[in-house]
Order: C-alpha cells, then sequence, then structure tokens
C-alpha cells in the first residue's frame, strides 16, 4: 500500500508497514549506487536546505550527496558558520531559510525536540538529521536495511546494542524500528550510560534488557550495533579509554560469543582501539562500508518521498532511469531477502 509521508521526524510513531515501505522504495537507489553514472534528473529544480546546527560529517555529506544524485540543488547551513553564534533564534534562522524557497529541509541540532518544534513552523517537509539524545531516524533506516540485506529479514532477531546508550539517539532509533519486528535487545555498557529507563523506551512488548557484562550481552546475538564512545565527554560520570577497553571494547574474541553470522554494525566515526578493535572492524561480519552506501539509498529515497510524493502503484519510476539489463520491479522479490 502507497504511503504518505509530510515530514520523518522519529521512526517511534511509524507503524512497521510503513517502515517496511520506507525500506522497499530505498532498494532501486540502491541499484543506482551500482552503476556508473549516477546521476538523475528526478528532482532537478528542487532545492534541499541542509541546517545542521551541530557539527556532522557524514551525515551532511550523505544527504548532500543523495540530494545531487537526484538531482537537486542544496543549500548548506553549517554550525560554525551559524548566525546562532551571533545571537539569532533558532526559528528566525530555518525562516530566513524558509523565505530562500528550499523544497525540503533536512535539519540536525543539540537539542531534542527541536526538528518537531521547526516542522510546527514550516511548509515545507523537515527530516530530522539527529536531534540531541532523541532520535536519528535515517540511521535507523539504513542500519535496518544493512540487516535486512545481510541477514535476510530484520524479523525476531536478537540484537546487542554496546556503550553509551544514555546519549545515544542512533540506539533509540534501532530499538523503535526494530523492535516493531520482533527483535529483542540487551543493552550493554558502564552502568552510569545504561540506566533502567531505558527498559522503557521500546514499544509495548519490546524485549529490552540490561546487562554489564560484554561476554553475557554478546552470547546469540545476531546483530551487534557498536556505539562510538567519547571517554572524555563533557557530562559525567565518564570513564578512561582503558577502563573502557577493558570492559567493553569488541574484539575478535569476544565476538565469537556471538552466532557465527552475526553482523557488526557502526554508525561511525569509529574509534579504532577503543569501542571496535581493526581486526573486527574491518572483518567479514563487519557491515561499515555497507551502512554509508546504504545510508545514500535511504536519504534518496526520503528526499524523493517527501519532495515528489510516493510513487504510484506499480514499477517504480526510478526504474525507467537504469539500464534494462540491470533493471529490477521493485515488486518482484529480491533472492537475498529470502527468509533464514
Amino acid at each position: 500500500m502507497t504511503q504518505r509521508f509530510r515530514d520523518l521526524l522519529a521512526l517511534e510513531p511509524l507503524s512497521a508497514d510503513e517502515l517496511t515501505f520506507l525500506l522497499d522504495q530505498s532498494k532501486p537507489f540502491q541499484e543506482i549506487q551500482r552503476h556508473p553514472l549516477k546521476k538523475l534528473a528526478t528532482l532537478r529544480g528542487k532545492t534541499v536546505a541542509l541546517a545542521f546546527f551541530e557539527n556532522s560529517t557524514r551525515t551532511r555529506i550523505s544527504f548532500g550527496t543523495a540530494a545531487s544524485r537526484l538531482g537537486a540543488d542544496t543549500m548548506n547551513l553549517q554550525a560554525e558558520a551559524s548566525s546562532l553564534k551571533k545571537g539569532e533564534s533558532l526559528l528566525d534562522t530555518v525562516h530566513t531559510l524558509d523565505a530562500m524557497k528550499p523544497d525540503c529541509l533536512v535539519m540536525r541540532h543539540a537539542s531534542s525536540g527541536a526538528a518537531d518544534f521547526v516542522a510546527q513552523h514550516l511548509e515545507i517537509p523537515v527530516i530530522n538529521a539527529g536531534d540531541g539524545t532523541h532520535e536519528h531516524p535515517s540511521q535507523g533506516l539504513l542500519d535496518a536495511l544493512t540487516i535486512r540485506d545481510r541477514l535476510g529479514t530484520i524479523e525476531n532477531l536478537n540484537v546487542t546494542i554496546l556503550g553509551d546508550l544514555q546519549h545515544s539517539r542512533v540506539a533509540r532509533s534501532n530499538i523503535h524500528l526494530l523492535g516493531k519486528f520482533g527483535c529483542k535487545f540487551t543493552l550493554c555498557g558502564p552502568a552510569m550510560w545504561v540506566p533502567p529507563e531505558l527498559e522503557k523506551i521500546g514499544a509495548p512488548g519490546v524485549s529490552i534488557r540490561r546487562v554489564f557484562r560484554i561476554e553475557e550481552a554478546l552470547e546469540g546475538a545476531d546483530v551487534v550495533l557498536v556505539l562510538r564512545v567519547q571517554t572524555e565527554r563533557q557530562y559525567e560520570p565518564s570513564i578512561s579509554a582503558e577502563d573502557y577497553v577493558l570492559g567493553y571494547q569488541l574484539n575478535s574474541e569476544r565476538l565469537r560469543r556471538a552466532k557465527p553470522n552475526a553482523l557488526v554494525l557502526h554508525p561511525g566515526p569509529m574509534n579504532r582501539g577503543n569501542e571496535i578493535t581493526p581486526e573486527v572492524a574491518d572483518g567479514p561480519q563487519s557491515c561499515v562500508l555497507e551502512q554509508v552506501t546504504n545510508g545514500i539509498a535511504v536519504r534518496m529515497a526520503l528526499l524523493f518521498l517527501l519532495i515528489s510524493g510516493p510513487p504510484e502503484e506499480g514499477a517504480h519510476p526510478l526504474a525507467e532511469a537504469l539500464p534494462a539489463k540491470n533493471r529490477r520491479s521493485t515488486d518482484q522479490k529480491d533472492p537475498s531477502h529470502a527468509a533464514r
């Protein structure tokens, strides 16, 4: 069934059907990444405003690349150059951007709920590129797409999340998405970073448990999501890098406790030698680079859907942009998605 979205502010309110629709709509854009000519005219004449009030490299470049590959222009606002530093309010800043007539606003902000606040005051679609410790919706989608591609399903998996859970919007988006497909979660890290309230952030009926030994957390895991850990942070209490490595670093020996085909994900940037070792980050179970590639596909799909609207029932219009010999109907089953 065709789904319509005005904004993408969070994954928590979306149903399993809506989430599946977004993942399915990303498939043709994955196909485009494999071809030498990646530039489309789908959003020619449209403009995407990238308003990053919090420093970002990967997400900002990924959204910018997604817009460019769809043929859209971009206007960029970055934290270090923002008028907010001169005393301008957030709302005044985004109204100024809106007066330049973009067709979509992609926004990152350090305050939870900022994207939702802005969306209430704008007529154009708003995509949340990360807000405080609330959510990072496109990251959750690209993680789910990567898991589905590798394992053939995102249903009823055992998902272990390691690191600083308390401050992680990535962890929350993954729990909100994967929890709707029957996944069970084990959260592991230093006790002050895995508070009891995290057991209640999922939808009713979602299984979330906290453990504080990494060996226990990895037992039987299908997916291991490793979070970036900054041991020198502006909040307290903190933990030294040496203590974190000793207690929670994902290395090849510890990874053996997970299932043999368990996937390792990391949202980046990685602190090699801190939360993850190089042999795991670069090993056959790692999906780190696939996540980056899938991030562009997911973000292309989001921009396409929010600016152009959903495609009509049947073949995806982007099928016409693919060479005939590589063209694949979006309603054709991909053999890599067969249930395990």
